[in-house]
Formats: structure tokens, sequence, C-alpha cells
């Protein structure tokens, strides 16, 4: 099952970058596609890592909460750069990131720096680095509420 959404994922793909829908094309873009099957099956691309379905689902919440963060923090910044006297308060802070895998941890991490007005500047293990530009934002990721978010997307819940 995985093989075959994947397959239909990169088809749609191809016709959406395309933009061509003649007969030809079809059957060559079909082609492509399970050409780039074959290969990515022989080679043990299309695991829970390389094509991780199960978090499709998850995704859905995710990326629009992840979104709405984003331009909360925009925001912030925005009001922080055309105050008069630019009162900003720098923060260091170290986080410890509670996601089991790898790629859970990389991607509250970069979580952290898509959101602006902090950066993770290091990662060692489950221990973050992180700098923020006002104290609040630090603040903010030591309560733990963007940590718990990604650890249930990471779950696939």
């Amino acid at each position: 099952m995985r093989v075959i959404s994947f397959g239909v994922i990169l088809y749609l793909f191809w016709l959406a970058l395309s933009g061509y829908f003649k007969p030809f094309l079809l059957i060559g873009g079909l082609i492509c596609t399970l050409f780039v099957l074959y290969a990515s099956r022989r080679m043990k691309l299309i695991d829970t890592e390389g094509y991780p379905a199960h978090l499709f689902p998850a995704a859905s919440t995710y990326w629009p909460w992840l979104l709405w963060e984003i331009i909360k923090s925009g925001w912030n910044v925005t009001k922080v750069i055309l105050r008069p006297r630019l009162s900003i308060s720098p923060a260091m802070t170290r986080l410890v990131a509670s996601q089991h895998s790898a790629a859970g941890i990389a991607t509250y991490a970069n979580s952290i720096t898509l959101t602006p007005g902090t950066i993770t500047t290091g990662a060692k293990g489950n221990i973050l680095t992180v700098h923020a530009l006002e104290r609040g934002g630090a603040l903010d990721l030591e309560e733990g509420g963007m940590d718990a978010r990604v650890t249930r997307f990471e779950r696939g819940g």
C-alpha cells in the first residue's frame, strides 16, 4: 500500500509540475513514475523514514498550527522592530527535546528556527541551544508547548 500511495503522489506531483495533459505525455509521465518506483523500491527507500505516510494525518493539524505560530511570532518581531527605542531582551536557553528519533529532534529544532525571533544554534543529542530575540520567546519554548506538539506529530497523532 505504501508503494502505491507513493506512486500516486509522484504521478500527481509530475502532473502538477508539467501541466501537460496530452496522451503521449501522460503515458510518458506514468512510465517515468513507474521507473522511479522501481528504483526506489530496489534501493529500499520507501520505508517509514523515507516515506512517512503514517504522519500525513498528523501533518494536517501540525502544519497549520506551525504556520499560525510563524505568523504570531512574525507579528511580535515586527512590533519589536517598529518600536522607537528597539527594546529587545535577547536570551539563550537550553531545551531538552522529548522526541524519540533524530528526525523528531530535527523537526523540533527546525520548527523553532522557522518561528521568527528564535533560532536553534546548536543540538547535541536531545539538548537544543536556542537564541531568542526576546526573553518572552525563550520562556514560551521553555514551557514546552512546541515540544509537546512536535512529539505528538512524531507519534502520528
